[in-house]
């Protein structure tokens, strides 16, 4: 017969056991369920939204008789000004405007996009260029060149919004023909880089007014000025160039 306690040691006894049974039940459970959780992470994909083009044809025509055009250079950019009357030409405007070259005008830090021609635009032809660019901010548009048979002649546009042109649309201007202020308009023997004279193009020295104006016009040897080295064949009237502008994309 068993004593009360003798009964209650094996109770407790038993207890234990039971006790040790079910830990050790849920540890096997708990490393089960962790060495058979093979399922894969979920990645979450996030679409990638590709960036919008924006893409634009300009054709560019020579209206005038007389004056080939330098390399024509084409910018897109933010809401500024590459030049404006009654202001100093800034240097790469000077270089371009003096000897037709756009090598700085198109690499200023302000463009978000640029291209330029390859070559002269000679007189009564035309040229087409095309930029892009996915820059959500090159909302505005400037078109340059120099009239090579003058001292510092450019026409052009700057700062022109094309925010609003749809897709296909047209839109054209008629370019006067502006003044860069940074050269005297003396169309003297070896200060015309044109093929009338084939002289020096970009002088560092300034010795104008040093303001962008309109261009007052070539005088020439024919019509007074015996020191000129350009004809009447090289006078301009304005407008002096057409251009187009299509978005196409």
């Amino acid at each position: 017969m068993l004593t009360f306690t003798t009964h209650k040691k094996i109770t407790n006894k038993l207890t234990q056991q039971l006790l040790l049974v079910s830990l050790l039940t849920l540890g096997l459970a708990a490393c089960n369920d962790s060495d058979n959780d093979n399922s894969p992470e979920e990645v979450v994909v996030v679409p990638v939204t590709p960036a919008m083009e924006y893409s634009y044809s300009l054709t560019l025509t020579n209206l005038t008789y007389g004056q080939p055009l330098s390399p024509v250079a084409v910018t897109l950019h933010g809401d500024t000004r590459m030049w404006q009357v009654g202001q100093a030409a800034s240097v790469a405007l000077e270089k371009l405007a003096e000897s037709g070259d756009n090598t700085d005008f198109i690499s200023l830090e302000d463009n978000l996009a640029s291209t330029s021609a390859e070559g002269p635009l000679l007189p009564g032809s035309s040229v087409t260029l095309n930029i892009s660019t996915t820059e959500p901010m090159a909302d505005y548009l400037t078109v340059v060149t120099m009239l090579v048979n003058t001292n510092d002649a450019f026409s052009g546009l700057t700062g022109v919004d094309i925010s609003t042109l749809a897709l296909n649309q047209e839109k054209s201007w008629r370019l006067n023909v502006y003044d860069s202020g940074t050269e005297k308009n003396n169309e003297a023997v070896g200060t015309i880089p044109g093929p009338a004279d084939g002289g020096v193009g970009y002088d560092s020295t300034r010795d104008d007014i040093d303001l962008v104006g309109y261009h007052p016009g070539v005088v020439s040897k024919d019509d007074g000025l015996s020191s000129s080295v350009l004809t009447q064949a090289h006078r301009f009237d304005n407008p002096a160039v057409k251009l187009t502008i299509t978005r196409t994309k």
